[in-house]
């Protein structure tokens, strides 16, 4: 995710411990959120593909879900 989408977040947050977002604003936090999840649920399928598990025998086998 691009670094100005992860400062908006940041600064929506911030924004809505001072004062209540408007409805513009808490429907963008609330998009940015969801494309930040999409993309770090992503990389972590990516990463947990890669892994491989290797029992007593010495066997491997790819982590299921």
């Amino acid at each position: 995710m691009e670094q100005c989408k992860l400062d908006r977040i940041s600064e929506l947050t911030r924004l809505s411990k001072c004062r209540e977002l408007t409805s513009e604003e808490c429907s963008e936090r609330q998009i940015l959120r969801e494309e930040y999840l999409a993309e770090w649920r992503k990389g972590t399928k990516q990463t947990l593909d890669r892994v491989y598990i290797v029992d007593e025998t010495g066997k491997k086998r790819k982590l299921t879900k």
